[in-house]
């Protein structure tokens, strides 16, 4: 008679632990050069798109960080424990960007200032379009194998990123081809649209993983 697995063994899930915890490692350096990188060419070419794209990557460091403590610990009943405030973190910084995009694009659209065209802009903006789908694909399978609400909501920080990137890339494109500043921020409203509706199910705990059944993360939503 055939057995139903509950969900990783024990060797497994270490193992998808150690993963995860490499991947959020890689997150954070990278974000923190894209978060230098994009500041400092926002600043030169007074673009608030590129400063808004710099600060989403201070965000999303945030939201990995809160994920590397809780994969910091050994023990799985700890890393289970340590899950609902991971997810009120990641949740959190899904809208404090959400509400960060908004206002800038706005404040864009309203003409507070007009950018200049950014060559390193663009250059970051590509990178983090070509990185950020294999980091957030990659987290993803992992904390949906595992269980883990709050490693899937970090992926899909980063790969809210991607779409970030798209749009900061179109968006300079478009003002150094023929001018068009309005491009950027209307699209980042459909942005900050999608990061809030991620920053709502983050703090519910939905989405979280695969039905890995018995997993304790998934039994836990939503997160009150």
């Amino acid at each position: 008679m055939a057995t139903l697995s509950l969900g990783p063994t024990p060797a497994r899930r270490d193992a998808l632990a150690r993963r995860i915890r490499l991947l959020v490692a890689a997150t954070i350096a990278y974000n923190v050069i894209e978060a230098v990188v994009a500041l400092t060419a926002g600043t030169l070419a007074s673009s608030s798109a590129l400063i808004g794209f710099g600060l989403d990557s201070v965000i999303e460091v945030s939201s990995a960080a809160a994920v590397a403590w809780q994969f910091s610990a050994r023990e799985h009943a700890v890393r289970e424990a340590r899950e609902r405030t991971a997810l009120r973190i990641i949740a959190v910084s899904f809208l404090a960007l959400a509400a960060y995009v908004a206002v800038d694009a706005v404040r864009a659209l309203t003409g507070t200032g007009e950018a200049e065209p950014s060559p390193l802009g663009i250059v970051i903006a590509a990178l983090s379009l070509a990185i950020m789908p294999f980091l957030s694909a990659a987290q993803r399978r992992a904390g949906r194998e595992i269980g883990s609400a709050s490693a899937v909501a970090d992926s899909k920080q980063t790969l809210l990123c991607t779409y970030l990137s798209a749009v900061l890339l179109v968006g300079l494109i478009l003002n150094a081809a023929f001018g068009w500043s309005w491009a950027d921020p209307v699209a980042a409203l459909a942005i900050a649209g999608i990061a809030a509706k991620e920053g709502r199910d983050a703090w519910r705990g939905k989405g979280c993983c695969a039905p890995a059944a018995g997993s304790q993360a998934c039994a836990k939503s939503p997160v009150r």
